[in-house]
């Protein structure tokens, strides 16, 4: 993992797998130094990743009073249970939905959860993050929000991208790629993660993006893309092109057959 600064009081912790035929997904976590300090996810359900012991580079753990869960999924939880015993006095920030997905494998202390839904804000003591859904997501359970403070975004999946390194998914910038590879890459990252882009009325999708635009951040702090400064409304162009877009097609056993075969001829044995 790799830990650095995006403004005076952000950080993001910076994480990433890859996936052979796609790229290096990113997989960041973020902590906002406020008053009330702030952990936005939890890192990668992995058996090698120590969150806390990372986190502790930036912040100790017992002073985090909120842990904001953008949505339940695996690549967003995985230290929040260390989390929650490191730190006593924190609190997640989930909705209800988001509570119900995560109590199916392993549930999360009700006293420690506060519900929090698109249109709601809350106070962490010298600022106030706004809640909204994010026009792209793959969970019903998403939720990112604005810190009006420092114009930063944190849109959870929306805008992702995989990157060509692990270098760059770690510890780049979104503008380390030329524009038209960024677009390719998050317009890729959409059908991927929303193939529901594809099923939906295209100009009330569209029309979804216009509470985006009217925040207009300065920063987009998302979890599968390199943070991305000054660049909000060149990335909406982008998304708002997802429904004419071509979906995703995986793989197929055939194919999965011949990458076998690839690794048996060089010699390799698949992971």
């Amino acid at each position: 993992m790799d830990t650095h600064k995006v403004g005076s009081d952000t950080t993001v912790i910076a994480d990433s797998l890859e996936v052979l035929g796609v790229g290096h997904i990113p997989a960041n976590a973020y902590v906002v130094t406020a008053a009330e300090p702030v952990v936005v996810d939890t890192g990668l359900s992995v058996e090698d990743r120590d969150f806390v012991a990372a986190l502790g580079g930036v912040v100790d753990p017992a002073d985090v009073r909120w842990i904001w869960l953008t949505h339940p999924d695996r690549d967003h939880t995985g230290g929040i249970f260390d989390l929650l015993e490191a730190a006593p006095r924190a609190r997640v920030v989930t909705t209800f939905l988001g509570f119900g997905i995560m109590s199916t494998e392993r549930a999360l202390p009700v006293d420690r959860v506060y519900f929090l839904n698109p249109g709601q804000s809350l106070d962490v003591g010298d600022r106030t993050l706004h809640a909204f859904r994010p026009p792209l997501f793959d969970n019903p359970a998403t939720v990112g929000f604005y810190d009006d403070r420092t114009r930063i975004c944190f849109s959870s999946d929306c805008f992702g991208g995989p990157m060509p390194s692990a270098e760059l998914a770690e510890s780049g910038h979104a503008s380390d790629l030329k524009p038209e590879e960024l677009r390719r890459t998050q317009l890729l990252w959409a059908t991927i993660d929303s193939p529901w882009v594809h099923l939906v009325d295209a100009e009330k999708y569209r029309a979804s993006l216009a509470p985006l635009a009217e925040m207009n951040p300065e920063i987009v702090l998302c979890t599968h893309l390199p943070p991305a400064v000054r660049m909000t409304d060149r990335m909406l162009e982008t998304i708002a092109s997802a429904p004419d877009s071509d979906p995703f097609v995986g793989p197929d056993q055939m194919a999965l057959e011949q990458l076998l075969a690839s690794f048996e001829r060089g010699g390799l044995t698949p992971a």
